[in-house]
C-alpha cells in the first residue's frame, strides 16, 4: 500500500443546483478534471448532487445509481479519491450517506449519525450508528456530516485517526459556530480537520457562505479567513509533523475512556 507523508487535499466550495443531480455532477466535474496530478483528494460538500433537501423518496439514488458510477469513474480518470454525501436508498430506507471512492475503485460509506431534527431530517431520513475510519495512503481519515461537528463524543479520536473530515450545508446564520467547532474538534483530539461547506442559496431560502477550513492540530486555521467566494481549495498537510507535536505533547495519554452505546 502506498503511503504518502504529505497529503494533497482539495476542498470544493461550491453552489449547487436545487434538487438537480446532472446539473451539479456536469459542473462539478469541470472543475474536479482539473486537479488531476494536482491533488490527492477532493471533497465536496453534503448532500452535493441536490443540497439539503427533505425529499429524499424522490431524490434518492441505489448505491449502484449513476452518482456512484460517475464517481468511480472520475475517480480513476483523475487519479483522485473522492469523497461526500448524497441521498442514497439502502434496503428500503433512505440515508445522508458520505461516500469515499478512490482510484483503485475501493468504495467506503459512513451514514450520518446525528440528524438535524430541527430541519425534519430525521423524519426524511435514517441515522447511521457506525464510524469509519478510511485508512488511504497511510492516512486514517474519520468521515463525519454536517450536524455531526457538535456531538465531540462521537467524534472522538481513540488513537485512530489523522484527519477528520465534515462534508456540509451549513447555514450563514451560524458561521461562528461553524468555524468554532472546527478548531474545537481539531485542538481536543490532535489532528488536522477539513470542514467543507457550500455557497449560494437553496431552495429553501437559505443562505450558505462556504467559510471551508483546513485547521491544523494546535487549532490553526491554515485557510484565509471568511473565504465565501466558490471555487476549489487545496493544502497539504504533514504526517510527520502531526506525529512530531503528539509526541512532545502526549495529551491523548490523559483521555477519559468511555463507550458509546
Amino acid at each position: 500500500m502506498e503511503i504518502k507523508d504529505n497529503l494533497r487535499i482539495t476542498i470544493a466550495q461550491v453552489d449547487l443546483a436545487w434538487e438537480n443531480p446532472g446539473q451539479n455532477r456536469r459542473d462539478l466535474e469541470l472543475q474536479i478534471r482539473q486537479l488531476a496530478g494536482k491533488s490527492d483528494l477532493v471533497i465536496l460538500p453534503e448532500t452535493f448532487t441536490t443540497g439539503f433537501s427533505m425529499h429524499a423518496s424522490d431524490l434518492a439514488e441505489p448505491m449502484d445509481g449513476p452518482t456512484i458510477k460517475w464517481l468511480i469513474n472520475l475517480s480513476q480518470i483523475t487519479s483522485l479519491a473522492i469523497g461526500g454525501s448524497i441521498i442514497i436508498k439502502d434496503n428500503g430506507l433512505y440515508y445522508n450517506r458520505f461516500v469515499f471512492i478512490t482510484p483503485n475503485g475501493e468504495n467506503f460509506f459512513y451514514d450520518k449519525r446525528h440528524l438535524f431534527s430541527i430541519g425534519g431530517e430525521s423524519i426524511s431520513f435514517t441515522a447511521g450508528n457506525q464510524r469509519l475510519i478510511v485508512n488511504f495512503l497511510g492516512w486514517r481519515i474519520a468521515l463525519y456530516i454536517c450536524y455531526d461537528l457538535r456531538f465531540p463524543v462521537w467524534c472522538r479520536n481513540v488513537n485512530d485517526t489523522d484527519l477528520m473530515i465534515f462534508t456540509a450545508n451549513w447555514p450563514a446564520s451560524r458561521s461562528e459556530v461553524w468555524k468554532t467547532l472546527l478548531k474545537a474538534r481539531a485542538i481536543e483530539n490532535q489532528v488536522y480537520v477539513t470542514g467543507v461547506n457550500r455557497i449560494g442559496t437553496d431552495g429553501n431560502g437559505i443562505s450558505y457562505i462556504g467559510e471551508s477550513q483546513f485547521v491544523n492540530y494546535r487549532g490553526e486555521v491554515l485557510t484565509e479567513n471568511n473565504i465565501s467566494t466558490s471555487g476549489l481549495l487545496s493544502y497539504e498537510i504533514s504526517k510527520k509533523e502531526l506525529n512530531n507535536f503528539r509526541e512532545i505533547f502526549p495529551v491523548a495519554n490523559d483521555a477519559d475512556r468511555f463507550l458509546i452505546i
